[in-house]
């Protein structure tokens, strides 16, 4: 394996690498995704065993920095864009030749991170004759779970990501009802504002970690009853979601133990335990709520088949165990089956996207020829908007503690 910078990980993650195989009438597709900060590729087959992966992340850079920035995410893609996707095409065995289509992610995201993976793939898909299978970003993240296990449509897919928060109804590979979103920050954001609020990257334990992961180690150390958050748009009975307000909470109570401690922005809080285990606690209880709301409203009017019914949850903070039991609580009393990627699935990755071009590919929808113009969209709708319905619905909740363990 090449050499990189120190920052940036390229690795072959998680799942085992096939390299023998037969190829005889098997789809193979690469796959790329370069949406936000992570220059993802891999390459699979149609059974979904991945041949060959890696990825690239820039999130020491980003973290040192404070926040994402961009122009520098261009830039980071630009200069390991190709090195990732020969890597991952090394590892497969696959040559060029070989593959079926190429597909990349082109909606929604970062306009000029998009556009890096896009104008890399479409140039590699004509060089080699190839197809091109535009992907839309929450639909891989959606679709994830069937390389996985067997999961029949339809299912209530749950996305919380850095940049998104969605429930959705899937009905098929393009195919989806939109119950709920974010009506104004992602769940992830939220959390890595917290943590850059806290300097939680001046944590000895923490120096390395995104904002949501030093928030999830911290919780476990911490009392979240010393810190009463307000779960958000408790007087809303529909199903999107709210997280800046929550925010706004935990300034304020950060801002006054810094008064109470005497110390000034900056510096480490010694409730920080405590702050990170209550925020936690907070955006868990949200997510839970509006999930518990939609299979409430799927339930009455029929989205969900009566025999083993199922709610997906993917995205980058899907991988949060505190909030994966706060989701199975809801899913026990509701009777349904929750099934997560593993965690190495849920960030962003190459994988999704080759795998979503497999499921487009077999059924033949949304493929491109090779000279075809296509344009990457920064914002995306997604699915068929039903949330006025949901909202007109006005589903009350049953009382339900989330009583959760660490």
């Amino acid at each position: 394996m090449f050499a990189l910078h120190s920052w940036c990980r390229l690795r072959a993650a998680g799942l085992t690498t096939v390299m023998l195989r037969s190829r005889t009438a098997s789809h193979l597709v690469l796959g790329l995704e370069t949406s936000c900060d992570d220059t993802g590729a891999a390459v699979l087959d149609h059974t979904g065993r991945i041949l060959g992966q890696a990825l690239c992340s820039q999130t020491e850079v980003h973290l040192k920095s404070g926040g994402i920035i961009p122009t520098v995410a261009q830039r980071l893609h630009q200069e390991n864009v190709d090195r990732v996707v020969q890597d991952a095409l090394q590892q497969s065995g696959v040559e060029p030749c070989e593959l079926s289509a190429v597909a990349a992610t082109v909606k929604p995201g970062l306009a000029l991170s998009l556009s890096v993976g896009l104008e890399y793939s479409l140039g590699f898909a004509q060089q080699h004759m190839k197809p091109f299978i535009p992907i839309h970003h929450m639909e891989a993240h959606a679709l994830t779970v069937r390389m996985i296990q067997a999961t029949p449509f339809p299912f209530l897919v749950l996305l919380v990501s850095g940049g998104h928060s969605l429930l959705a109804v899937a009905r098929g590979i393009d195919d989806f009802l939109m119950l709920g979103q974010t009506l104004d920050e992602a769940p992830g954001d939220s959390l890595d504002k917290v943590a850059r609020r806290l300097s939680l990257i001046k944590h000895p334990k923490c120096f390395s970690f995104s904002g949501g992961q030093a928030i999830e180690y911290l919780a476990k150390e911490g009392n979240r009853s010393k810190f009463h958050f307000k779960s958000p748009m408790g007087q809303h009975h529909d199903c999107n979601f709210s997280f800046a307000g929550l925010r706004n909470q935990v300034k304020k109570a950060i801002e006054k133990a810094e008064q109470e401690e005497g110390i000034r922005p900056g510096e480490m809080l010694s409730c920080v335990c405590d702050i990170a285990a209550g925020v936690q606690h907070a955006v868990a209880s949200h997510l839970a709520k509006r999930t518990h709301r939609a299979i409430l409203f799927c339930r009455a009017n029929g989205l969900l088949p009566e025999s083993c019914p199922t709610l997906v949850v993917s995205g980058g903070v899907a991988s949060n165990q505190y909030i994966r039991k706060a989701l199975k609580i809801i899913t026990d009393a509701t009777g349904l089956l929750l099934l997560c990627p593993p965690s190495e699935l849920c960030s962003d990755n190459g994988v999704m996207i080759a795998w979503n071009g497999i499921e487009r590919l077999r059924e033949r929808k949304g493929i491109m020829k090779h000279n075809e113009h296509i344009s990457y969209e920064p914002k995306a709708p997604f699915g068929t908007d039903i949330t006025k319905q949901v909202k007109e619905a006005a589903i009350k909740l049953p009382r339900m503690k989330l009583d959760i363990s660490d």
